[in-house]
C-alpha cells in the first residue's frame, strides 16, 4: 500500500502506519522544524510544501499511491484554539480537494472530535461523496487505542467506491476494555508517581498520576509555579514528589520509540512538534483496522458487520 501523508508534521501518523506494514513513499510539510525531525527519522523524502497555495496536482498523481493520509492543522477547531473557521480550516477543504483530484484508493483524515460540528467539514464531505468515496467516521480515544493518553480524535476514512460506515465496526472492534494508563506503557520508567501538567487554568487540576491516563499532551511544557494552589482533584499535595515531565518524556506519551531522533530545535519549537504529532499507537490502531478490512475483502471473507442497533440520530452522512 504505497501512501503518502499530507501535513505530516513529525511524523506520528507516517510511523504508524508505516510499521503497520503501509510503504510510506513521501511526507508532506510547511513547517521546518517538523521537516528537520521527520527527515532524521524517515527513509524516504519530505518535501517543504505549501499545500494551501497547490493548484497543479501531479505531484501528488506521480507518486502513485494507494493511500493518502493526513492531519490538516486543527487550531481554528480545537478547544485551545480560536474555534473560528479561518485560514487553517481551508486546509482541511484543500485535503478534499487532493483527494478528489488524485483518487487513491483510501484516504485518512485526522482532527480534533470538535470539526464534526463545523461547516468545514460538511464542505469537505461533499466534495468526498461527489469523488465517489464511501465514509467511515469514528472519534476515538487514544487511551482505548494502546496511547496512555486520554487524547480524543477524529477519523474520517474514504474508500473509493464503497458503502458508507463499512469500517466503523472494525474501528469498534478492537477497542480495548480500560484506558491505558502510563504505568501499563511505561511502568515505572519515570521515577515518579505524579507529576505536573500545566492547566488552560487554575479552575483545573494539574497533578496526575501515572496510574491514570494521561491528559492530552499539549504544545506547552511549563514548571510548577511557586504560587501554586492545589486543587481538589490533585492525586498528592506533596509537592516534593511532584515534577512537570521532560520533552522526551511527553514524546514516550505520544507513543513515540525512545530511540526517535528529535534533532536540535528550540525547545518551544520541540515541545510544540510533540504537542500537534498524531500518538504512532492510535495511528497504528487505525491502520491496522484498515489492513484488517483489506484482508477481509481480498480473501472474500464477509466484512464485518455492526453489532449494535442503528439509533434515531442522523449520521454524519445522512
Amino acid at each position: 500500500m504505497r501512501t503518502i501523508d499530507l501535513f505530516s508534521g513529525c511524523g506520528g501518523l507516517s510511523l504508524g502506519f508505516q510499521n503497520a506494514g503501509f510503504e510510506i513513499v513521501a511526507g508532506f510539510d510547511n513547517w521546518q522544524p517538523a521537516i528537520n525531525i521527520y527527515e532524521k527519522n524517515f527513509n524516504h523524502p519530505i518535501h517543504k510544501l505549501d499545500l494551501s497555495a497547490i493548484t497543479n496536482f501531479d505531484i501528488f498523481k506521480n507518486l502513485n499511491a494507494d493511500t493518502i493520509i493526513g492531519g490538516p492543522p486543527c487550531q481554528d477547531f480545537s478547544s485551545a484554539g480560536k474555534r473560528n473557521e479561518e485560514k487553517r480550516a481551508n486546509l482541511t477543504i484543500k485535503f478534499a480537494e487532493i483527494i478528489a483530484e488524485v483518487k487513491p484508493n483510501y484516504f485518512v483524515m485526522e482532527n480534533v472530535d470538535r470539526i464534526t460540528t463545523t461547516k468545514t467539514l460538511k464542505y469537505s464531505l461533499e466534495i468526498f461523496k461527489k469523488s465517489g468515496y464511501g465514509l467511515s467516521q469514528k472519534t476515538l480515544n487514544a487511551s482505548l487505542c494502546g496511547v496512555p493518553q486520554a487524547r480524543k480524535r477524529f477519523f474520517l476514512i474514504g474508500i473509493l467506491n464503497e458503502n458508507n460506515g463499512v469500517l466503523e465496526p472494525y474501528l469498534d472492534e478492537k477497542l480495548a476494555k480500560e484506558p491505558m494508563t502510563i504505568f501499563d506503557y511505561l511502568g515505572n520508567d519515570l521515577g515518579t508517581e505524579h507529576y505536573y501538567r500545566h492547566p488552560r487554568s487554575y479552575a483545573r487540576r494539574a497533578i496526575f498520576s501515572i496510574y491514570e491516563p494521561s491528559p492530552t499532551i499539549r504544545g506547552v511544557n511549563r514548571p510548577i509555579p511557586k504560587t501554586y494552589q492545589f486543587h481538589e482533584g490533585d492525586t498528592t499535595k506533596d509537592l516534593e514528589k511532584v515534577r512537570p515531565l521532560t520533552t522526551l518524556e511527553r514524546s514516550y506519551l505520544q507513543t513515540f520509540p525512545k530511540d526517535f531522533n528529535w534533532t536540535n530545535l528550540s525547545k518551544s519549537d520541540l515541545e510544540q512538534v510533540i504537542g500537534n504529532a498524531v500518538p504512532v499507537k492510535l495511528a497504528e490502531y487505525v491502520a491496522n483496522c484498515i489492513k484488517e478490512y483489506i484482508n477481509d475483502k481480498q480473501n472474500n471473507v464477509s466484512v464485518k458487520q455492526f453489532k449494535k442497533v442503528c439509533n434515531k440520530q442522523e449520521t454524519l452522512f445522512a
